[in-house]
């Protein structure tokens, strides 16, 4: 009951992107483009600071077991503290990445357009940095379905204006992949007014007394938040990144192989949502069963949903190998992105096992409030093994002829493997050291 409105409110929340790249693909490629290398950089940024608040949801879910109420309110207002700070880095650095941009030796029209895109696109990452606390302290206390609610919102919202502002309607001039970072702006504090809307009029929440007053900073609990939060934020920033630096590492080789990246990128993320919303409702569900002291329910909630995470793979691979060339012509017809990103998701559908035990055992852990050891698995399993595996393969002929973007691709699935292993070996670990130690 509590992963299926996280299910739907993940998979609202990447069609958004999904429904990106597919409108801006219609823009022409360079759009698709300039959203591709602007999704690489403001993606891993907006992971690293929502995963600092993606802190609130074990804390609350603890305090939940525990019935301690004057707790719960307390980390919602430092959330919300966080939330503000990290919100004003992130427009400062979406508006400065021309000196990035710039060492990519990209085409003058290219560079500007991705550029404006994450200008337009920075805007919204208050609101949707102070929308992740209130998500986070709703899902702590098993309510999902009204995030579900919100996300589904926004996608209903993100069409039209896309679709306005993309390709210049009721007197707007078409701004491409610009327009379409103000549309995801725009749809950004929507669904924050929604979210505040709904702590306030929900009869859930009205014993805890919440208002968005000004509430004092607590240093130990920004602390406590901050410690518990920060290696969940290091360690999506180390997933992302990956992606991020194989898109800019590709870039030289042209808009085909950015888009053909990008597609693959794009789906194998919205797919990737159904194994991720049962690894943020493990982190509910477990957070919840630790607090109240049900250990052995703890255990086998968070292996219960590891098997289900491994059936969805099953199927989610079966899918892509039936259906590839459909799936990729849903974004375009161009015959040469057509045949690369077929095979690179081929290769994708390849690492759906591994992925899908990666992060439902990620998900445990944090309802363990175990992160730490977490995030230097993930470091080794990404930038010491899968990184360098997928340039061996991609730009080198070490090991076999270079592969492209393809031998980054099979990089990925060497580093998910190992940090499957070593993910699952950990939850095993932890969970097993504190049923012994009750």
């Amino acid at each position: 009951m509590l992963a299926w409105p996280i299910m739907i409110a993940q998979l609202a929340q990447n069609t958004m992107g999904f429904v990106d790249t597919l409108m801006s693909a219609r823009a022409g490629s360079e759009d698709l483009a300039a959203i591709a290398l602007g999704s690489s950089l403001w993606l891993p940024i907006f992971l690293a600071l929502a995963g600092i608040l993606m802190a609130t949801t074990p804390i609350v879910a603890h305090h939940v077991g525990a019935q301690n109420n004057k707790q719960i309110r307390s980390t919602f207002y430092q959330g919300i503290w966080v939330a503000l700070f990290l919100g004003a880095v992130s427009v400062i650095l979406l508006q400065n990445t021309s000196f990035i941009l710039s060492r990519l030796s990209l085409e003058p029209s290219l560079q500007a357009k991705t550029e404006g895109y994450l200008a337009a696109i920075s805007w919204g990452f208050p609101a949707l940095l102070l929308l992740q606390v209130i998500r986070g302290f709703s899902e702590g206390h098993g309510r999902t379905k009204a995030v579900m609610k919100i996300a589904l919102l926004g996608l209903l919202c993100n069409i039209p204006l896309n679709y306005i502002f993309i390709f210049g309607k009721l007197g707007l001039p078409a701004l491409g992949g610009v327009g379409c970072g103000i549309a995801s702006a725009i749809v950004m504090w929507i669904m924050l007014f929604a979210g505040i809307i709904y702590l306030n009029k929900s009869k859930f929440f009205a014993h805890l007394s919440l208002s968005f007053k000004w509430q004092t900073p607590i240093p130990s609990q920004l602390i406590t938040f901050l410690k518990l939060g920060t290696p969940i934020g290091f360690a999506l920033l180390i997933e992302s990144s990956m992606f991020s630096v194989i898109a800019l590492l590709i870039a030289p080789h042209g808009e085909t192989v950015i888009a053909a990246n990008q597609i693959t990128i794009s789906f194998t993320g919205l797919i990737f949502m159904i194994p991720l919303s049962i690894a943020m409702a493990l982190t509910i569900r477990v957070g919840q069963l630790a607090g109240a002291n049900q250990i052995l329910e703890a255990r086998k909630a968070a292996f219960t949903g590891i098997y289900l995470t491994l059936v969805i793979a099953f199927f989610t691979c079966l899918f892509i190998f039936l259906f590839v060339h459909s799936i990729v012509g849903l974004y375009t017809s161009e015959t040469n992105i057509v045949s690369l990103a077929s095979q690179l998701l081929l290769i994708a559908a390849l690492f759906q096992f591994s992925d899908a035990i990666q992060v439902s055992a990620a998900g445990a852990l944090r309802g363990y409030k175990d992160t730490a050891v977490p995030l230097l698995l993930v470091f080794v399993s990404f930038w010491i093994i899968g990184l360098p595996s997928g340039y061996i393969l991609g730009l080198t002929d070490i090991i076999l002829p270079a592969q492209g973007a393809a031998g980054f691709w099979y990089g990925l699935l060497i580093g998910l493997s190992f940090g499957a292993v070593m993910l699952l070996s950990r939850l095993h670990r932890v969970s097993k050291h504190e049923y012994q130690s009750r």
